[in-house]
């Protein structure tokens, strides 16, 4: 990108800024309200307690996830910002644009849905698999909530690959046959990129992230083909 591409990409960023900031920490308090049961939704995972050692870390926790519950609900508001800003320099259509926003969301909330019920589960047992008769857990609600947003935002950002992959090739940065020579560099990176965002390092769980990226990877490419994007 340009010096140009990349003004027209921040002024149009700056359209729904405002309104951005304005959105997320009223929606952030609202649930706020209603953290004590999220917290205790997401708590299922661990089957077990939770504590805390400092007078405002629970505060602190539940501020937390009420933040990182809100910018997943105002997930598909925030994809389409973004999306349209860096889709403006390139003048593409409208439909292109919809039709990425709808993908991303879609692939999104099927990383952080896959993460809750397959990756966290596997990953928690593993790790409190060490503890003993004289070895017991005493895990912080903040130390906690931390490790959930972590993976879940992760895991749904990482689902972005097609998305991402097609529209490189739309704008022309990079493009299939680009994607189609470096799938040795790709299988790599997944699988340091799995070592890193997995709960634990058994083969087990970074295969449950790893496998599921390239799966999308090649998802990416065979989207190129069908959509001609060279």
């Amino acid at each position: 990108m340009d010096r140009r591409s990349i003004l027209i990409f921040i002024q149009e960023l700056r359209k729904s800024l405002r309104a951005i900031l304005i959105a997320l920490p009223i929606l952030s308090v609202t649930i706020f309200l209603l953290s004590s049961r999220l917290l205790a939704f997401f708590q299922g995972r661990l089957t077990g307690k939770l504590y805390f050692f400092s007078v405002a870390e629970p505060f602190l926790a539940h501020a937390k996830l009420s933040l990182a519950a809100a910018c997943l609900v105002l997930a598909p508001w925030l994809l389409f910002v973004l999306l349209r800003a860096a889709a403006k320099p390139f003048k593409t259509s409208r439909l292109f644009v919809a039709t990425m926003v709808v993908a991303t969301t879609l692939l999104f909330y099927a990383g952080a849905v896959f993460c809750f019920f397959v990756t966290l589960p596997f990953g928690i047992k593993f790790l409190l698999g060490f503890s003993s008769a004289e070895l017991q857990p005493v895990i912080s609600i903040d130390k906690f909530v931390q490790f959930v947003i972590l993976f879940i935002l992760g895991f749904g950002l990482v689902f972005e690959l097609p998305v991402a992959m097609v529209f490189l090739g739309k704008i022309g940065i990079c493009g299939r046959k680009f994607f189609q020579r470096h799938r040795r560099w790709a299988i790599l990176l997944i699988t340091i990129a799995a070592a890193v965002l997995t709960p634990s390092p058994d083969a087990l769980n970074m295969a449950l992230m790893g496998v599921p990226i390239y799966l999308l990877y090649e998802c990416g490419i065979i989207i190129m083909i069908l959509l001609r994007i060279p």
